[in-house]
């Protein structure tokens, strides 16, 4: 019976495309003969618009990327450095990405550089990594592939190609914003003033101008790709050629995005949840989201196979969702048969669904052995205040400001921009109209095939749902962790310009306000090209002479003290040398100078974690043989310390490193609500300094400067008095 179901369903599904095909043409031969216009007239006209919509799109993205390079040069001054000098502006993380992209092109064949990544033993002393699987770095593979095939080593350099792949990627992420935009207003002018909020709040929508080949600069143009294409698969009667182009396009983003972001799965469950709330009040064709779930399927598939059997998929909450959603859809299917029986089902399903997802994530996690990030978990018990912690890595993550609230600041720029308001706007009435649809759903009233304008229903139109969802569900986690925003406030820029320049839109609001003095159809329609315009030429008069200077004003980037640093190592330490020091500074070692280091800047993996807090003791208050004990047990030789950490003066008291680690190591005592610091030892960086026993036993300073103190780590102690 089921699969007869499922027969049917997609029969109907084929019958309703073709007819669509059929009626579609005949509807517009109608209209255009009764406004006195022939069909050749139209398609004309229609294709132009197309046209002259598809060369905005394109020019966009591609001015945005000329304009991120145009800004790199000024700020970096990279075309004039030497290549030291441009490596050492890649930090901490983005570091070690860069590195392994420089690994690859160094090796003789693209195999070999391969199974090196794979089974890499020459970064982290006394540890054997699969570098591509734990790093995720199906980008660097895909940019090494690019630059040997298509025969760049003789035009260009390899730092420029890879950043100039990051920065198309980035003009390919405002292109599609620009299209979902546009598919939801019916007009470019959208997708213009998208362009234009996103560039000005450049700020809170991108972190490219801090960590250029960070994972989520790689993933997530190809998520607004899908976006894009999911925005345009959900619209009603919609024709079959751009219906199947639509599916294609989710079907080949999904995956895409799936490769390139270890944390992609939790952002496709965000969307699994909106597209499940849609459907559960019956707002969109139920084959429709459910074929979006057989791609969330298959996309955690491969990506469990390609990612060398990654548990972390299989544990997924995705998975687990998609799984309930699939096992109740025959009970979904069931909502239509009976009024009584459809009502009841209705407020049952919701939770139906939830509790076997919860169910079937708790029984995986039981039988499938995984390596999920427990961290995470203890992390938001912190931060939601249901447990307290004296550990030095749960409180430095609490510390970093991408994991703190929002500032005010974060919505004052919002509000300059006039971005803020509009959007609450825009949000405010597709919510109480989407709030209309829903109740009108409940009380048995179907949903019109074509909302015409005049019917100022905005609500009904399923795409519209899906984004209002979508933004509050991104919004909540972006009021919780400011590093949401990067997630948020894109599509915070297409919903608002959306809203702005949908004659449906304002039609809504005319409506409910029954306006009667001014023809509302009219007025909706002049609105919704003069509010744009009016919004545009007002960021163009205070934004644009900013953007201006920025990219005419030269920048000094320039840190002698760690090119000093990186020249001495590679001219005076030996090749088999371990340097142990700050994970950040590793990162810029190992790219700098090939030598392996002690740890890294990597926080998915509690080995590493509990490395990067063993070896952060050398800022605490522990004496010196304890220090040289935890440096021996990694095999390092050499230890660098840093000076801006040793003394240093944060804006926050107690989210310093130093003072984190005194609070784990037990070393602050609270009386009377005051801090009191205490240790029989002297904090190590700066007794080292001292020169005295018993730390000239253990250590040799061998290099210092302003900034960085060296010292290699003696392997006979000898005990001076």
């Amino acid at each position: 019976k089921m699969s007869s179901g499922a027969a049917d369903l997609r029969q109907r599904k084929k019958q309703n495309c073709t007819e669509s095909d059929k009626m579609a043409p005949e509807e517009r031969n109608k209209e255009n003969s009764k406004l006195g216009r022939s069909p050749k007239y139209m398609l004309i006209q229609r294709f132009a618009k197309l046209f002259f919509g598809c060369l905005a799109a394109v020019t966009s993205g591609m001015m945005y990327a000329v304009y991120l390079s145009t800004y790199h040069e000024r700020k970096f001054w990279f075309s004039s450095r030497q290549e030291l000098e441009r490596e050492i502006t890649f930090q901490g993380d983005s570091a070690i990405y860069y590195s392994f992209y420089k690994e690859l092109l160094k090796a003789p064949s693209f195999e070999r550089g391969v199974y090196e990544l794979t089974h890499n033993n020459k970064t982290i002393s006394l540890k054997t990594i699969n570098a591509v699987q734990q790093m995720t770095l199906y980008p660097e593979l895909i940019a090494s592939v690019l630059y040997q095939a298509s025969g760049s080593e003789e035009v260009i350099e390899p730092v420029y190609f890879y950043i100039g792949i990051v920065f198309g990627l980035q003009g390919i992420y405002v292109t599609a914003l620009f299209v979902t935009s546009w598919v939801m207003s019916g007009t470019w002018l959208a997708g213009m003033l998208t362009v234009a909020w996103f560039i000005i709040n450049r700020t809170d929508t991108t972190r490219i101008d801090y960590s250029i080949p960070s994972r989520e600069n790689w993933a997530l143009p190809y998520f607004a790709c899908q976006v894009a294409a999911l925005t345009g698969y959900l619209k009603k009667n919609l024709n079959c050629s751009a219906e199947k182009f639509c599916y294609l396009l989710v079907n080949a983003s999904t995956y895409t995005f799936m490769m390139m972001w270890e944390y992609s799965h939790y952002l496709l469950f965000v969307q699994a949840v909106s597209l499940f709330l849609l459907d559960s009040f019956a707002l969109a064709q139920t084959e429709k989201v459910h074929e979006v779930y057989r791609i969330y399927l298959f996309s955690v598939i491969v990506g469990y196979l390609l990612q060398f059997e990654n548990s972390a998929l299989l544990v997924s909450p995705l998975l687990s969702l998609v799984v309930a959603l699939m096992l109740s859809k025959s009970l979904q299917m069931n909502m239509k048969k009976s009024t009584f029986v459809s009502r009841l089902l209705k407020i049952m399903y919701i939770y139906l669904v939830l509790t076997v997802a919860v169910t079937l994530n708790f029984l995986l996690k039981m039988f499938i052995p995984h390596k999920e990030n427990g961290h995470l978990l203890k992390f938001i018990e912190v931060k939601l205040g249901l447990n307290t912690t004296k550990n030095f890595t749960m409180n430095w993550l609490l510390c970093q400001e991408s994991l703190q609230a929002p500032s005010q600041d974060f919505f004052l720029r919002l509000t300059q921009s006039s971005l803020l308001p509009f959007y609450i706007l825009v949000l405010i009435i597709c919510l109480f109209s989407v709030t209309q649809v829903i109740f009108r759903r409940i009380c048995g009233e179907p949903l019109k095939e074509t909302v015409k304008l005049e019917d100022g229903r905005i609500g009904e139109r399923p795409e519209i749902v899906y984004h209002v969802i979508h933004t509050i569900l991104l919004g909540c986690l972006a009021m919780c962790l400011e590093g949401m925003k990067y997630l948020w406030t894109p599509y915070v820029c297409m919903l608002a310009a959306f809203g702005v320049c949908s004659p449906e839109l304002w039609m809504t609001l005319f409506k409910w306000l029954r306006l009667k003095a001014v023809h509302p159809i009219l007025l909706a329609l002049i609105l919704s090209m003069a509010v744009p315009t009016i919004i545009g030429f007002s960021l163009w008069k205070e934004f644009f002479p900013r953007i201006m200077t920025e990219l005419t004003e030269l920048q000094e980037f320039y840190d002698p003290d760690t090119v000093e640093l990186m020249t001495w190592i590679r001219r005076q330490a030996p090749v088999a040398a371990v340097f142990a020091g700050s994970p950040q500074l590793m990162g810029v070692i190992k790219l700098c100078t090939g030598w392996m280091v002690s740890s890294l800047p990597l926080y998915n993996d509690d080995d590493l974690l509990k490395r990067n807090e063993n070896i952060y003791q050398i800022y605490s208050k522990r004496s010196a043989e304890d220090i040289y004990k935890i440096l021996t047990s990694y095999k390092a030789n050499f230890l660098v310390i840093e000076d801006s950490i040793c003394n240093e003066v944060g804006p926050v008291r107690g989210c310093r490193v130093k003072d984190l680690l005194d609070i784990a190591n037990g070393h602050v005592v609270c009386e009377e609500g005051d801090n009191y610091a205490y240790s029989k030892y002297g904090r190590f960086c700066h007794e080292i300094k001292m020169n005295y026993s018993p730390y000239v036993n253990y250590f040799t300073r061998v290099y210092w400067n302003r900034s960085y103190f060296v010292y290699r780590i003696n392997t006979v102690i000898s005990f001076q008095s």
